[in-house]
């Protein structure tokens, strides 16, 4: 046997080192002082080993969690542990160094830490990390990310970072603002996205761009949210939408299949029409591994007696087979009620065929004729209904949602993508009285300037488009508005003049003049990626620093106050 002592990793050692000279170091995951023999396992990112010892008293003040070098021999472990990679040896230990020790009492067990609070594992995220669940989900993160830029690369797109500190623009939701030290008054912003930058590298003669972009706005968190996230953002020069699906589609289906072993929806993908999609789901980010469609019944109840659903439009939804207690309805009714809908109506069908329910004795022989007819209902079918002045689409859809997970409709061994496109170029602002941008203020409307000037504002829609994927929205993107004319149109609608676009948007609107290619793209949400395909719920799990859902910082403890000379530099002046 050879006097030296060779490097490894705990995680890598196998029989074949059987004899062998070691070194190896990590942190002490467990020690188990039996009095004559002390059993100790060493933890690095590869895995576990253990080493044994006949030397108690070296590890008299030794700590779980510090730091150590470990020299010895490897020998063949008599009680293999075949829940261990490294389960078929152990090293017998000759020296032992500390090199970090802990000193402090654990605020958590470490391959305990997703037990704790979440208060604690974010105040002490780098002992969270340490715990092996954790921490693989930030290295599989970062393989993701690797093999995004592979297919990016093999596609002819160029990597280019883009600024960070840029201007505030309206770009729909709250910039993080900088307040300058040199120009009084004024403000840089963090960027919501790269938006403005990757058109002007469409303008600059970039053929096909793309980046993995920090993007940051100041919205509430919650669990598919944070306040700062990072997205795969793409362009493309003399593109269409299509061009655009084609990318979207071999990223997200290429990633999918290359990182899980669920079945994913082959390409091209399905697409809905925004409005089709509203109708039949009630969202524009469908679950379609949920079979429930919303259907309209409205015309059924026109001159209806039943003051519930007359004169309103009706929302119905059919499930085949629906076979709970009384209090199960009560409570679904309970539950809509709380999502803001009006009631909640179901009629079952017996083994007679006979339509049965709480407002059966309501409805005229000819209604419940047209409701068998209509929705084709057959023995132990139930039907729920939604009814409201405005159509209760919104109300059907967390429905549809809420049965299919009742119901347990919804297979989980499923990625099922769609692209639902055709997005309303507008929305109204009951509030403000006015039309706003319903998606992306700089996308092409479809029919270009001609459907601008027609007036029929409300039917305007936009080459806009997102993909999705198991009720989450995974990407969104649109073909430029690269033209002038149409812009200052669309923002006129809106209620921002020229002078506005030259302000807020100058480096666009002055670059579009000197010949604009037309251009798409669009940008992939890498957290959501990496949430889904680690059946996780929350993207505070996928993100390595994250803040809490309230935005704070525990780590580092951020935001936190200035001092005066700071303020002062900056300008500032802190309202009570």
């Amino acid at each position: 046997m050879e006097n030296i002592y060779r490097s490894h990793y705990c995680g890598e050692l196998r029989d074949k080192n059987v004899n062998e000279k070691v070194r190896v170091a990590g942190w002490i995951n467990s020690i188990r002082n039996l009095g004559s023999l002390v059993f100790l396992t060493l933890r690095d990112e590869t895995g576990l080993v253990q080493i044994i010892s006949e030397d108690t008293e070296l590890f008299k003040d030794v700590t779980r969690e510090s730091t150590a070098s470990i020299t010895g021999v490897v020998r063949l472990r008599s009680d293999k542990n075949p829940n261990m990679p490294t389960g078929d040896i152990e090293i017998v230990l000759e020296s032992m160094e500390i090199l970090g020790k802990c000193m402090n009492v654990l605020p958590f067990e470490v391959n305990r830490s997703k037990e704790a609070s979440e208060e604690a594992r974010l105040k002490y995220r780098y002992l969270d990390l340490r715990n092996p669940v954790v921490h693989d989900k930030i290295k599989f993160r970062v393989n993701v990310i690797d093999y995004i830029r592979k297919i990016m690369k093999e596609q002819d797109f160029t990597e280019i970072a883009t600024p960070i500190i840029t201007a505030s623009s309206p770009e729909g939701a709250r910039d993080f603002v900088i307040p300058s030290r040199n120009y009084k008054g004024k403000f840089y912003a963090l960027p919501q996205a790269p938006q403005i930058y990757k058109q002007l590298l469409m303008v600059s003669g970039f053929n096909r761009y793309f980046q993995i972009a920090p993007c940051f706005r100041d919205e509430d968190c919650r669990a598919d949210r944070t306040l700062e996230f990072y997205q795969l953002d793409l362009e493309m020069s003399f593109a269409t939408e299509e061009d655009v699906y084609e990318v979207g589609e071999k990223v997200f289906y290429d990633v999918f299949t290359h990182f899980s072993k669920k079945e994913v929806s082959p390409r091209p993908f399905v697409r809905i029409p925004y409005r089709e999609a509203m109708a039949k789901y009630g969202s524009d980010k469908p679950d379609l591994r949920n079979p429930l469609i919303i259907e309209d019944i409205s015309d059924i109840f026109t001159n209806s007696e039943f003051r519930g659903f007359r004169g309103k439009v009706v929302k119905v939804i059919k499930t085949e087979v629906c076979d709970k207690p009384n209090s199960w309805f009560k409570k679904l009714e309970e539950f809509m009620k709380e999502k803001g809908a009006e009631g909640l109506a179901y009629l079952k069908v017996d083994e007679a065929g006979e339509i049965k329910g709480s407002i059966a004795k309501f409805l005229w022989d000819a209604e419940i004729n047209s409701l068998k007819e209509k929705l084709s209902l057959k023995p132990g079918n139930v039907i729920f209904m939604l009814a409201g002045i405005k159509a209760p689409l919104k109300e059907a859809g967390i429905l549809r949602t809420k049965l299919g997970q009742e119901l347990e409709l919804i297979d989980n061994n499923k990625f099922i993508f769609c692209i639902i496109n055709d997005f309303p170029m507008y929305e109204y602002n009951e509030e403000d009285g006015k039309w706003d941008f319903g998606h992306n203020p700089f996308s092409m409307p479809k029919g270009g300037l001609k459907a601008l000037e027609d007036g029929d504002i409300e039917n305007i829609v936009a080459y806009q488009y997102d993909f999705v994927c198991n009720g989450n929205e995974m990407a969104s993107g649109a073909v430029r508005n690269h033209d002038i004319e149409i812009m200052k149109k669309a923002f006129q609608i809106a209620g921002y003049d020229e002078a506005v676009i030259k302000n807020k948007f100058r480096s666009l609107y002055t670059a579009f003049q000197y010949g604009a290619p037309p251009h798409a793209g669009m940008a992939p949400g890498i957290d959501r990626i990496v949430m889904l395909l680690t059946d996780e719920e929350n993207l505070r799990e996928v993100q390595v620093f994250p803040p809490n859902v309230s935005g704070m910082d525990l780590l580092m403890g951020s935001p936190n106050e200035l001092d005066e000379k700071q303020l002062r530099e900056l300008h500032i002046k802190v309202r009570d």
